[in-house]
């Protein structure tokens, strides 16, 4: 792994970050827009609980065998791929053409973009990374992956694509861990103590992340899921659970907390059918060419993950199932439960409402479907290589008061700077 020791490399080598972040960004605001319905093809549940798993196949059977993207569990862990704090970006920089000359470490000007000058002279920000691609491959980003290290913890906001060999890129995130600004560590790694093996927000906090888009929002969605897991996975005496004993983690951290024994047992007895014969789970949905999921909690159809192969669903199934069954543990009245039919009808359902997009200019574009309570987000791909919807996420929004619960002892804002 290339060290973040290069971090002390001269200001001359930065370079405009923004001149492939920004300003070969495109954003745009469109009328309405309504996606083909019969696309996929639902099939029987998985069912653990209070958690049901539909998997989804194409309607025409035909599947990409393969794809040219990196995860990045696997990136981390290969070393190809490193985040650092925003004020620490000068080093990662590589040099290209600049707009404001400053003083470098060897007594000559340099140039240097100014929003990369901002960065380095504002110093840390709670929702900026800097994330550096070493590999040949482009960098697939999902909503909801967490990257733990530095100052805080924190959730990434968006779908996107990293081209191989890039320059740094300015990552937009969110904080899940509320209270601390201190580096336990420089490096920046997975979220999961086994390599290659991270995970994800739960839906909710997901949800607030990529519709909200505001950091109160994640915070209150936070507070809500750890207080939600510490009820379902209370103190232990011995082996016996005592009920009445809720545990205190003594963190705000939402991974760390993800982490702790006992909650770790809990989300994996929630998907104990998914998780236990794991493999041979993999083996049969590779067998049905599946591409996706629709997920359901408490007979409740919340969510749709899709996407454009079945070595990509392969390998994100682990943290992706994670994450829905952390969200199983959450408390709520149960319902009937969700046929086939149903399922089927939340992914043909038209996204006849308005439609926003984002993206870079020949990488990829990112839109979000607005139609009623139920939000479609689509990464496509605009490489060469691979010119196709690489994911899609499909949710169904709920009331806020429903979703949000309120931190049981409110707090002074950690960031009043922030603001």
């Amino acid at each position: 792994m290339r060290a973040l020791s290069i971090l002390g490399l001269s200001a001359g080598m930065v370079a405009a970050l923004a001149a492939f972040n920004v300003h070969q960004c495109v954003q745009a605001a469109a009328g309405p827009m309504e996606q083909p319905a019969g696309q996929y093809r639902v099939l029987e549940p998985i069912e653990s609980g209070n958690l049901e798993l539909f998997p989804v196949v194409r309607a025409n059977g035909s599947a990409i065998n393969e794809t040219p993207f990196l995860t990045l569990d696997e990136g981390i862990v290969s070393g190809e791929v490193e985040v650092t704090e925003a004020g620490r970006v000068r080093g990662l920089v590589r040099q290209r053409p600049a707009v404001r000359r400053v003083p470098g470490e060897d007594g000559n000007y340099v140039t240097i973009p100014e929003e990369i000058f901002d960065h380095a002279e504002r110093g840390d920000q709670v929702n900026t990374l800097v994330l550096v691609n070493h590999s040949k491959k482009p960098l697939l980003l999902l909503a909801g992956e967490i990257v733990t290290g530095g100052k805080q913890d924190r959730v990434i906001a968006k779908d996107r694509i990293v081209p191989g060999g890039s320059e740094p890129i300015d990552l937009g995130v969110f904080c899940i861990e509320p209270g601390r600004w201190t580096a336990h560590t420089a490096v920046f790694g997975a979220s999961n103590k086994s390599s290659g093996h991270g995970f994800m927000v739960q839906p909710t906090v997901r949800e607030r992340a990529m519709v909200q888009k505001d950091q109160q929002e994640v915070w209150n969605s936070v507070h809500g899921a750890i207080a939600s897991v510490a009820a379902a996975s209370p103190a232990s005496s011995g082996t016996a659970y005592e009920a009445s004993a809720p545990r205190e983690f003594g963190t705000t951290s939402y991974a760390q907390v993800m982490q702790d024994r006992a909650v770790s047992e809990r989300v994996d007895q929630a998907a104990a059918p998914v998780m236990k014969d794991g493999e041979k789970v993999l083996e049969k949905l590779r067998a049905e060419h599946a591409v996706g999921v629709v997920v359901a909690i408490r007979g409740e159809i919340v969510w749709a993950d899709l996407f454009v192969s079945t070595d990509l669903l392969s390998r994100y199934w682990t943290k992706l199932v994670r994450s829905y069954a952390a969200e199983s543990l959450t408390a709520g009245e149960g319902g009937g439960k969700p046929s086939v039919a149903d399922a089927q009808h939340f992914l043909d359902a038209p996204t006849s409402g308005t439609e926003s997009s984002e993206g870079v200019v020949g990488v990829y574009r990112y839109l979000e479907l607005r139609s009623g309570r139920t939000e479609s987000f689509v990464l496509q791909s605009l490489l060469p290589q691979a010119s196709y919807d690489v994911h899609i996420s499909r949710l169904r929004m709920k009331d806020a008061a429903v979703v949000v619960k309120p931190h049981p002892h409110p707090r002074p804002d950690p960031y009043p700077w922030y603001r």
